[in-house]
């Protein structure tokens, strides 16, 4: 099977990156729900309705993004764009699909300092009991997917504890790699080869070079932050490294981007949970979360300059290896060590989230049976009501305010 936009049942017709903007452009202003229901927006226009991509194929490109680091939804929209218009129609895609909630989200970190008063203080205490109830239906769904046996259970305890006992940056780094680790150890059972064939159009050439990019931005960024003292190189390496190292869903982000920036004391953890509350209320990638932060953090460079940098920052990573993968990817992923190996690093960011959902998001926001109520009205109507998350956002905002008001 052969993806590219000449060979599938699609039109055969390309795209101009016009017409791929203005379509994403439309998805980005309407795809509410998260990276999973994202998925599920793309294959209605793009399988069902416009035929550019037939059904295996997709399920073929959904499987290698959900494979690497990075945003599975945002790299699945690049990939679209890329086939269908080359490599500015991968640009126009994922610009139009993700500019409109950075914009949102950037425009709240502007009114967010003018909150005040018992109204302004509830709503930011309700955003911040939604990342409670947003985060512990990402871990409950996650564990229930990745973690389906005793082998991988015992891996994601073990990374909890390990981030739950540690106190350095680098032992988020070392608990993803020993996840993998245990995985070619503990999961070589029961991996069946994958069907189909993926093919897009990326000479090998371009995948080596996007691969070089990758692993040399990320070693030579540091040194670079050391060398110059730079904010903005400080505030661009740490968005790239949490970028780089997010597997397994974008909410695993959360722990990675606090680890960065709060611990640093570029920004409160008050400020980062009201952010990340407010981002479950927008459409389009939840990795735009990037730009609220780089809109609020201190020191500069912050406000627009700040977003933009946050945005490429955290999205570049991903978009290298996925450039860089595709050549190599159809091989690769028949190997049954890589498939044990991504066994053990997705349980052992369940761990990940799972030490997060406790340390920051627990300690700093559930003060009082009242919150904890709030948190738990929302997990319910999430995980067993199905309910969106934007309403989920709405009731946690009204009951902050009510709580303030009321309670003071």
């Amino acid at each position: 099977m052969n993806i590219t936009s000449e060979d599938t049942s699609a039109s055969s017709r390309r795209s101009s990156p016009l017409e791929v903007l203005r379509i994403f452009l439309k998805l980005g202003l309407t795809s509410f729900g998260g990276p999973i229901a994202h998925l599920g927006y793309y294959r209605d226009e793009f399988v069902v309705r416009r035929k550019w991509i037939d059904e295996h194929a997709y399920a073929d490109l959904v499987g290698l993004c959900q494979f690497l680091p990075g945003p599975a939804s945002s790299q699945v929209v690049f990939s679209i764009g890329l086939m269908r218009a080359g490599y500015l129609g991968a640009l126009a895609a994922w610009s139009g699909f993700t500019l409109p909630s950075a914009a949102a989200l950037i425009l709240f970190a502007y009114g967010a300092g003018g909150l005040r008063g018992p109204v302004g203080t509830g709503l930011l205490h309700g955003l911040k009991l939604t990342a409670v109830a947003i985060v512990a239906q990402a871990v409950w769904g996650m564990a229930r997917t990745l973690c389906p046996d005793r082998e991988r259970a015992s891996v994601a305890v073990v990374a909890a504890l390990i981030i739950l006992f540690s106190t350095s940056s680098v032992m988020q780094i070392a608990a993803i790699a020993l996840g993998g680790v245990a995985g070619l150890w503990l999961c070589r059972s029961g991996a069946a080869a994958p069907s189909g064939h993926v093919e897009i159009p990326v000479s090998r050439r371009v995948g080596l070079t996007a691969l070089a990019a990758f692993f040399l931005l990320l070693m030579a960024l540091p040194v670079l932050r050391g060398l110059t003292g730079s904010s903005a190189v400080a505030h661009f390496d740490a968005f790239y490294r949490s970028g780089a190292l997010v597997f397994g869903g974008g909410h695993v982000v959360l722990p990675l981007l606090r680890e960065a920036f709060v611990t640093r004391g570029w920004l409160s953890d008050d400020t980062f949970l009201a952010g990340y509350g407010a981002a479950q209320a927008v459409p389009g990638p939840l990795f735009t979360f990037a730009a609220y932060l780089g809109a609020v953090i201190t020191p500069a460079p912050y406000g627009l300059a700040g977003a933009a940098l946050g945005l490429i920052g955290i999205f570049l990573p991903g978009m290298l290896l996925l450039l860089g993968v595709l050549p190599f990817w159809d091989s690769f992923r028949r190997r049954a060590s890589a498939q044990a190996m991504m066994k053990g690093v997705n349980a052992a960011v369940v761990g990940l989230l799972g030490a997060a959902l406790y340390n920051p998001v627990w300690t700093t926001t559930v003060h009082s049976p009242r919150d904890f109520g709030i948190a738990l009205v929302g997990f319910v109507l999430l995980t067993t009501w199905r309910a969106p998350p934007l309403l989920v956002v709405a009731f946690s905002a009204a009951a902050g305010v009510l709580s303030g008001l009321v309670f003071g």
